[in-house]
């Protein structure tokens, strides 16, 4: 009996052994060929919209020559760690919201917050009292309260806090917020008026910096944890909105022996504080001069920039970031604004609206940013509420005259990106052989590979995707944008 039970033993442990072999033989078979690539596109007069239309496979490749067009992958190169992708939950967005009927709503918010139905925003942004895209001006606290003493947020209450109830559930329960301010209230400024720029008198530094951390201890109250706030929204614009003027020393001595203490003495140390919130050509002296003040640079997360300034030699100034990112690799870059200016309602549909997107997120991305926060996530027909008539485009506008919904193309350049790239995912190291594809790659928690390619021409253009040895061809369409899934 004992001899045969160790010829059975014997038996399985080889049977095992094989089996192990054979597995290890398949994984390594299909690590090497065979892996399939999902890709799904949107293109320029096509019916495609993130649409899953092609279902590759990688092949043993010798070696990428001049005359194809290569795209290379090294999954062994990783970078920043992806925070998210999101909008901002304006006055404007949240009164248009509220016009619309229940099914409208339902809607939008599994367009922009549902992963499987939607494009699965994971963040968000909002004002600090009002802004342009505000029906008015307002603030929080009664004139001349400089003890603020009377602050509340009940007008918040009326539209905007239960939309940013419902995209937080929508979401899944979990919407990073974070928060920032046009203007401190007009009897702060040097004059005296919340419009047109004016500086922030320095008799009230304190009180305006206690502002922030009553504003996000109400919004906590009401059930929205704050991730953080921007100091001041386009510091160096004197705007005929809701705007407010810092220079680089102003904001970072504002910083570092205000805000940042009080911050602390408030109990919200935890809380993360984005510097600039402004445009990229500025960004470098921004960034030299608060980041290399010990004492102020403890408190700054990052630095948040928006897409606004004027084009250099027909690009923007990508390059800005990535020399703020070499300068200070242990502080993050935050996209913080952005929007196609000069609404038209006959310009729903113009492709270059959503083509500015992809080329903005895809340099961005490779630059090191690791968030990217679209502005109005809805307006009206008219391209606002806006009260000083500053109307601007959305990835999704609202007819409150027929009550429907309408998608532009730039809700699905940036979904190709939102609804694939999840938090935590690491950039990967990614090159395009041609100036015509541009491209970036993530890897998410689960492993998954995302490449996201975006041809500008007017060509379709084959390519070949490579990870090392290996390789699946592709094509793409021209004005078009693909994600490919691996």
């Amino acid at each position: 009996m004992k001899i045969v039970l160790k010829i059975f033993y014997i038996i399985l442990l080889f049977t095992a052994c094989s089996d192990k072999k054979e597995t290890q033989k398949m994984e390594n078979k299909f690590a090497v060929e065979g892996k399939k690539v999902l890709t799904y596109t949107t293109s320029e007069n096509t019916d495609l919209r993130l649409t899953s239309n092609g279902i590759g496979e990688f092949k043993k490749f010798d070696q990428a020559v001049e005359s194809e067009v290569s795209i290379f992958v090294n999954p062994n190169k990783t970078f920043q760690t992806f925070w998210g992708i999101g909008g901002a939950i304006t006055d404007a967005s949240a009164e248009v919201f509220a016009k619309l009927s229940e099914e409208k709503q339902n809607e939008l918010l599994k367009s922009y917050y549902d992963l499987n139905d939607g494009i699965g925003y994971s963040l968000a942004r909002t004002t600090i009292h009002s802004c342009d895209f505000s029906s008015g001006s307002y603030t929080y606290v009664s004139d001349e309260d400089k003890d603020l003493k009377t602050f509340n947020i009940d007008h918040d209450k009326q539209f905007r806090i239960p939309l940013l109830k419902r995209a937080i559930e929508a979401a899944g329960g979990e919407l990073p917020l974070y928060a920032s301010p046009w203007s401190p209230p007009a009897f702060m400024k040097s004059n005296n008026n919340m419009l047109q720029g004016g500086k922030l008198l320095p008799e009230f530094n304190e009180s305006w910096a206690l502002y922030y951390t009553k504003f996000i201890k109400e919004y906590e109250k009401e059930g929205m944890p704050i991730w953080g706030i921007t100091i001041q929204n386009e510091p160096m614009a004197t705007q005929r909105w809701e705007s407010c003027i810092y220079t680089a020393v102003e904001e970072r001595d504002f910083l570092k022996n205000y805000l940042g203490p009080i911050m602390e003495r408030e109990g919200l140390s935890e809380k993360n504080i984005v510097v600039w919130d402004h445009n990229r050509d500025l960004i470098t002296n921004r960034a030299n001069t608060i980041f290399e003040d010990p004492e102020a640079s403890k408190y700054a997360w990052g630095i948040g920039f928006h897409w606004y300034e004027v084009w250099a030699g027909g690009e923007y100034m990508y390059e800005n970031l990535a020399r703020v990112k070499e300068s200070y690799p242990d502080k993050n870059l935050l996209f913080t604004e952005g929007c196609v200016e000069s609404f038209d309602e006959t310009q729903y549909q113009r492709w270059s609206n959503g083509e500015r997107y992809g080329q903005s997120m895809i340099n961005d991305f490779n630059r090191g940013t690791v968030g990217w926060t679209d502005w109005n996530i809805l307006l009206d027909e008219t391209g606002g509420p806006n009260h000083v008539g500053n109307f601007c485009f959305a990835p999704i506008h609202a007819d409150t005259r027929t009550g429907e919904l309408i998608y532009t193309p730039s809700y699905y350049y940036i979904g190709h990106f939102s609804k694939f790239i999840r938090p935590g995912a690491k950039r990967v190291s990614t090159a395009s052989s041609r100036s015509h594809l541009l491209t970036t790659s993530f890897i998410n928690e689960d492993g998954k590979m995302v490449t996201v390619v975006m041809n500008r021409s007017d060509l379709e253009i084959k390519y070949n995707l490579y990870i090392e040895q290996m390789a699946v061809e592709q094509n793409i369409l021209p004005h078009s944008i693909q994600t490919l899934i691996y």
